[in-house]
């Protein structure tokens, strides 16, 4: 019965600690540069980089405010079908599904917070970048345009 009551306890302590964990948004995580090239020209933006399964999880939930040229970038490390959802996301967002060569497959625009219905890459896609809601339609930002980081192989020196 001790044995049980450890058990319960502990579960019990460990769940709050995961709970208190999502309740607020996580740190920023390391930030690197990325360019996406439209008709209008280069695109710069600096992205925090989110390659673990928690921090893809969390990605930009709670956060209140989302710099212009700032953005969230998901790394699946391959190819493959994906879904967002913008459940305990607070602010509006583009999501921009990328192909393993850095050619953008789909732009899904202005992404309604608080949501929970799935938003997904209809094709398979090795990234997703999240930036500000509104901007790819600024920017001109298009399916066919090139993004440029280190992870494609293809940021210039």
């Amino acid at each position: 019965m001790r044995a049980v009551l450890t058990f319960l306890i502990a579960f019990g302590l460990i769940s709050c600690a995961f709970a208190a964990e999502i309740l607020g948004p996580q740190p920023t995580l390391p930030q690197v540069p990325l360019i996406i090239e439209t008709a209008k020209g280069p695109a710069r933006f600096t992205v925090e980089m989110a390659t673990t399964s928690s921090e893809q999880e969390r990605g930009l939930m709670f956060r209140k405010e989302l710099a212009p040229n700032a953005g969230m970038l998901f790394d699946f490390g391959r190819e493959g079908m994906q879904a967002f959802w913008m459940k305990n996301t607070l602010i509006p967002l583009d999501m921009l599904f990328i192909k393993a060569n850095g050619t953008i497959a789909r732009i899904a625009a202005n992404a309604k917070p608080l949501s929970e219905d799935s938003i997904p890459s209809y094709e398979p896609v090795r990234v997703v970048l999240e930036i500000p809601g509104g901007r790819a339609a600024q920017l001109g930002l298009k399916p066919g345009d090139v993004v440029r980081q280190t992870i494609f192989g293809n940021m210039p020196r």
